[in-house]
């Protein structure tokens, strides 16, 4: 074949190989919103208008929780030094709303203060390349993972290790990273065990994926409320949204409504008002 066959076939692949090529994802507008929503399948930054949350004055039990991720993170959007922060404990007790409430707190402080960035825990090998993105910009992230937790032989823990501290970069000065789980360890207890019974070195065995929460410079632990809490959920939604009641029967249903779901929780506490509000007639605003 002659040399200007050839190149003219090879031009033609050239082309080819590029119409086929997705197009490079342009820079994101990071002053366009207050929150965003990673999507690693194209790297791109999906901008949310209005976040799903609750005022912070309406969690309830979690005063302390509160008062201690409230003052980091306004360190934070200060520019001064804060942790990383690990939410942990009882299912529905708040962890993710007091998040996206403190968020939306400091930001009514200081407009456009700080961006919340949800990555979801399956995208966590792709934190890196969300990291590039954030790492020029002048405003200051919270990047939240909820439900995060590791099982098995997964092994994309070892991606947020080195984000959270490890690697050569670290992590960006205008990122702090918030995470929930139900897992003090973000392990379950029975992988811990079978890991120390089966290893010749039991004490390494889990080490590594231990050590993965011990790289939370803040561990808040969130708990069961007890009855007089629950009630003060109920009764603070209630006084909120304007369903008029008696408080008798506001609790002794909400009581009832706690024993048909074998717990109290802001969670729970949260569904009996939206059941409430429906009966009622009312829309939750």
């Amino acid at each position: 074949m002659a040399d200007p066959d050839l190149e003219t076939m090879l031009a033609r692949i050239a082309a080819a190989l590029d119409r086929l090529a997705p197009p490079p994802s342009a820079a994101p507008d990071l002053d366009q919103a207050d929150a965003f929503v990673w999507h690693a399948e194209g790297d791109w930054l999906d901008p949310i208008d209005a976040v799903n949350r609750v005022d912070l004055d309406l969690l309830k039990g979690i005063a302390r929780q509160r008062d201690i991720l409230l003052d980091n993170t306004r360190r934070f959007a200060d520019a001064l030094p804060a942790n990383n922060a690990l939410l942990w404990g009882a299912r529905g007790m708040g962890k993710s709303s007091l998040v996206k409430a403190i968020h939306a707190h400091i930001n009514r402080e200081r407009p456009k203060a700080l961006a919340l960035v949800e990555i979801h825990r399956e995208d966590i090998p792709s934190l890196p390349r969300l990291l590039d993105k954030l790492r020029d910009s002048k405003r200051r992230f919270v990047l939240f993972c909820d439900d995060l937790s590791f099982d098995g032989a997964d092994t994309t823990y070892k991606s947020l290790k080195a984000v959270l501290e490890g690697g050569v970069e670290g992590r960006p000065a205008n990122v702090v990273l918030y995470a929930t789980s139900n897992r003090r360890h973000l392990m379950p207890r029975d992988m811990i065990e079978n890991e120390r019974s089966t290893a010749i070195n039991p004490s390494e065995a889990v080490e590594e994926k231990v050590s993965l929460s011990d790289r939370f410079g803040l561990w808040l632990g969130f708990h069961h409320c007890d009855q007089d809490t629950y009630f003060a959920m109920i009764e603070g939604y209630a006084a909120r949204h304007g369903l008029d009641i008696p408080v008798e029967q506001l609790q002794r249903e909400a009581n009832e409504w706690s024993i048909t779901r074998g717990s109290r929780s802001g969670r729970v506490a949260w569904q009996y008002i939206q059941d409430l509000a429906g009966r009622l007639g009312k829309r939750l605003e």
